[in-house]
């Protein structure tokens, strides 16, 4: 049976590639260190570890218990996460992922409401167009621009979303007529470029735009992106509906072009169905997205 206390003195060493890194994160002594892995290995009578100047390589054999120590290690913070919820109050830490444009644009913004109401909680926001893995808890919470396949994900539908072109005041009184597709021809377009992460619908609109041959093109790999760049009057842009309600400087221009509908799903692991801090943030942003419907509802 393998020793708990080595698995997790292996698991720093392999983390930092050094065994005086492990050790200070240890508070253990380089020796000290040295001597439970060469014990670890002989006790497995294998070499996890090549040794070299600059610091140390897993072996074929390390990487494989690597993986193990990993996989366990984030079990053991799930576990972890869930004997800290409390029965009563909200507290502790919360990693969300979504991608930059609804992290910064639509969650932020609204996230001082929930800091009132639950002071304590500390919510690390993560966002990046890759999909990160739940089940690996490399978040705990998700908020994602299609539905996610994993089988052991709660998954709630938030909202659908559709992607359209809008431009600034200024630039429009400036820039020749855009009233139909052929128009395009005359005017600079912003968009996401055909290699970034993103939503096949969103490429599908943007595609229909190019084959008009705009005057000019601006790609930019993010809609955070796009939306600056038409906020300052650079061109037409290719931009989610969710975004555009709090810019009244931007106009809706040919309003029948526009994408298929995105779904938007905020999805958590199986294991975190009882968090209270899950809970918390899932029934906050469900509450923001009804009184965000309820909003353009009242506009149209």
């Amino acid at each position: 049976m393998m020793d708990w206390d080595k698995l997790r003195i292996f698991h720093a060493v392999a983390d930092a590639g050094s065994l005086t890194h492990a050790g200070d994160s240890l508070h253990l002594s380089q020796s000290a260190v040295s001597r439970q892995i060469r014990a670890l290995e002989e006790s497995l009578n294998t070499t996890l570890f090549h040794r070299h100047a600059r610091g140390l390589i897993l072996t074929e054999q390390g990487e494989l218990l690597f993986e193990a120590t990993r996989s366990m290690n984030k079990r053991l913070e799930a576990a972890a996460a869930r004997i800290r919820d409390s029965e009563e109050e909200v507290f502790g830490d919360l990693r969300v992922t979504t991608t930059l444009a609804f992290g910064t644009i639509w969650l932020a913004p609204r996230l001082p409401k929930l800091y009132e109401r639950y002071p304590d909680l500390k919510i690390d926001l993560m966002l990046e167009e890759r999909v990160l893995d739940l089940p690996m808890r490399e978040a705990d919470v998700a908020i994602r621009m299609k539905e996610p396949s994993q089988a052991d994900l709660i998954r709630k539908k938030l909202m659908g979303i559709r992607i359209g072109l809008y431009a600034s005041h200024a630039y429009l009184e400036r820039s020749p007529p855009l009233e139909t597709l052929e128009d395009v021809a005359r005017h600079r377009v912003i968009t996401q470029g055909p290699t970034s992460a993103q939503v096949a619908a969103g490429a599908g609109l943007a595609q229909l735009l190019l084959s008009h041959e705009p005057q000019s093109l601006l790609t930019i790999n993010n809609y955070f992106g796009v939306l600056q760049a038409t906020l300052n009057d650079l061109g037409v842009g290719l931009i989610p509906d969710y975004i555009t309600e709090d810019f009244p400087t931007l106009t809706r221009v040919l309003p029948d072009v526009e994408s298929n509908e995105v779904p938007v799903f905020l999805a958590y692991p199986e294991e975190l169905r009882q968090s209270k801090r899950v809970a918390a943030f899932r029934d906050f942003v469900q509450e923001e997205v009804i009184a965000h419907r309820r909003r353009i509802r009242d506009a149209a």
